[in-house]
C-alpha cells in the first residue's frame, strides 16, 4: 500500500477536523452564488441573449465580456498603467456593484512617443473604418465606435500637447494608428526691455 493509499484511507473520509473547512466552503459557495445573482442583475440588456433549448426551456448566454491591463514603463522609468475591455471592478462593500459593465467595450491602447510625434496605436477588431469617429484636441483624443456588433469607446489624455491638425491615420486589420506633431516650444523666449 502505497503513501497516499495510507492517507486517504485514514484521512479520506471527512472527519471531525474538516467540520470548520466545510462550513468555510458552504459560506464561500453562498457568497459566490450572490455575487453571480447581483452580477446578473447588472447585465446591460444588449449584454445577453435568450434562445429556447430543444427541450422548450430557456438558455440565457451573457458576453463577451472583456477586462485587462497593458504595463509599460515610461521614459520616466515609471510605470503607465491602461485598463481595456467593457467589464471593469466595482468596489466591493454594501451597495457597491462587483463589477462595472458597460455595453462599449474599452478598447487597448498604446501611446508611443518620439522626440518630434506622438503615436497612438488602438486594437479595433470587427469594425469597418467607415465605423470610426475620432475627435482630437490638444491634448486628448476620443475614439468612438457604434455599430450594431461591436462597440467601442476610449477617452485618451496626451502627456504633452500636441498639433491636432497635424493627424495623421490608418487603419488595418483591426489595427488604428494615429500620429500627432507634437507642438513646438520655442525655448528662446522674447527679450524684453528695461525702461
Amino acid at each position: 500500500m502505497s503513501f497516499w493509499d495510507e492517507w486517504f484511507k485514514r484521512f479520506g473520509r471527512r472527519s471531525s477536523i474538516f467540520g470548520d473547512i466545510d462550513r468555510m466552503i458552504e459560506e464561500m459557495e453562498k457568497e459566490m452564488a450572490e455575487a453571480f445573482k447581483d452580477m446578473e442583475n447588472a447585465v446591460p440588456e444588449d449584454m445577453y441573449r435568450e434562445r429556447r433549448l430543444p427541450d422548450g426551456s430557456v438558455s440565457r448566454e451573457y458576453g463577451p465580456f472583456v477586462y485587462g491591463y497593458s504595463v509599460k514603463i515610461g521614459p520616466d522609468g515609471k510605470p503607465t498603467i491602461r485598463e481595456f475591455g467593457n467589464m471593469k471592478p466595482g468596489l466591493t462593500g454594501e451597495g457597491g456593484a462587483p463589477l462595472n459593465l458597460t455595453e462599449r467595450m474599452e478598447p487597448l491602447v498604446d501611446v508611443i512617443e518620439d522626440g518630434e510625434t506622438l503615436k497612438v496605436v488602438a486594437e479595433l477588431p470587427g469594425v469597418e473604418k467607415m465605423d470610426i469617429r475620432l475627435e482630437a484636441t490638444d491634448h486628448s483624443l476620443t475614439i468612438n465606435v457604434d455599430n450594431p456588433t461591436r462597440k467601442y469607446y476610449k477617452e485618451l489624455e496626451f502627456p504633452e500637447e500636441v498639433d491636432e491638425k497635424s493627424a495623421k491615420s490608418n487603419y488595418t486589420n483591426g489595427v488604428l494608428e494615429i500620429v500627432f506633431r507634437k507642438k513646438r516650444r520655442d525655448d528662446a523666449g522674447t527679450e524684453i526691455s528695461i525702461e
